[in-house]
């Protein structure tokens, strides 16, 4: 009789990694809502991380985001609709037009910074310094890029 195989008890990484980026993402959600922010959608949230204090073109943000450039314009024209984003011809290009934050979506940014600590530091009393400091290491450590090809089988 075989023993069961001790992965069968246990959930996948990636599940486990989009159950903690969920975690983040519906306390952040909760604290910019009860601070008043327009309301906004995860896709949104991960859009406005990642522009740069300078502005970011559509096409840079769906890359960084690893969407569709259809996917960034969307979620570009509800912020900038909401009053939190603003796209303005660049001064060196006239054709490129650089999204970037208005005085209300750099406060709700740093709003929205003070929640992201706020939720580092309750994870961090809940599982322990050490556990939160060995889970950042881990995740920062640079992984290089996935294997190709088909998977080892034992």
């Amino acid at each position: 009789m075989r023993g069961k195989n001790v992965t069968e008890n246990r959930r996948d990484l990636p599940q486990l990694l989009n159950d903690a980026r969920r975690w983040f993402e519906e306390g952040l959600l909760a604290a910019l809502a009860a601070d008043g922010v327009p309301p906004v959608t995860p896709t949104q949230v991960q859009l406005f991380a990642a522009l740069d204090e300078d502005g970011t073109t559509v096409s840079e943000l769906a890359r960084r985001m690893g969407v569709t450039r259809q996917t960034a314009h969307q979620a570009v024209r509800a912020l900038v609709d909401a009053g939190l984003l603003e796209q303005a011809p660049a001064p060196t290009s006239g054709r490129q037009r650089p999204i970037r934050r208005t005085p209300q979506g750099k406060s709700a940014h740093e709003r929205a910074r003070h929640a992201l600590d706020h939720l580092e530091t309750t994870l961090t009393d809940r599982i322990g310094s050490a556990p939160m400091a060995a889970l950042r290491s881990a995740l920062e450590a640079p992984w290089g890029e996935p294997p190709t090809g088909p998977a080892g089988r034992g």
